[in-house]
């Protein structure tokens, strides 16, 4: 796949999630809420997959370098000097808690990603801005 079209993508997906994300927070307390909640992390397991494949595309294409997991990617991506270590642990953090995604039928678990969704999508519009202008 491109890099042009798997920018694209991911800037849809992000928006994507953003609104869900806004929606979630604003119904917080009404009947609606659990269901905007899943929806937001459902946006944020699909958007943090076209990331990872982007941050691999944009690194094969811009920097020579192959990787193929989305943690081998990020390593790469720190080590090319994009992001700080302390993003770096954010975005390994990010993975996780999309792996954990399977597991929201627990209320805690669905709880706690939500909760780190602001700060990952604060980072996921950072690591945009680095691949748009790179």
């Amino acid at each position: 796949m491109a890099l042009e079209k798997l920018l694209n993508d991911y800037r849809k997906a992000l928006s994507r999630l953003e609104i869900s994300y806004e929606k979630a927070r604003n119904s917080k307390g009404t009947e609606d809420y659990e269901f905007f909640r899943d929806s937001a992390i459902q946006r944020f397991e699909f958007s943090v997959e076209v990331m990872w494949k982007l941050i691999k595309k944009f690194l094969e294409v811009k920097h020579g370098i192959v990787c193929r997991s989305p943690k081998g990617c990020i390593r790469e991506f720190f080590s090319v000097g994009l992001i700080s270590q302390e993003e770096t642990v954010q975005l390994f953090r990010m993975i996780d808690d999309r792996n954990r995604t399977s597991h929201t039928y627990h209320e805690e678990v669905a709880e706690e990603i939500f909760s780190n969704l602001s700060s990952h999508i604060e980072l996921m519009r950072k690591i945009l801005k680095i691949i748009s202008k790179a």
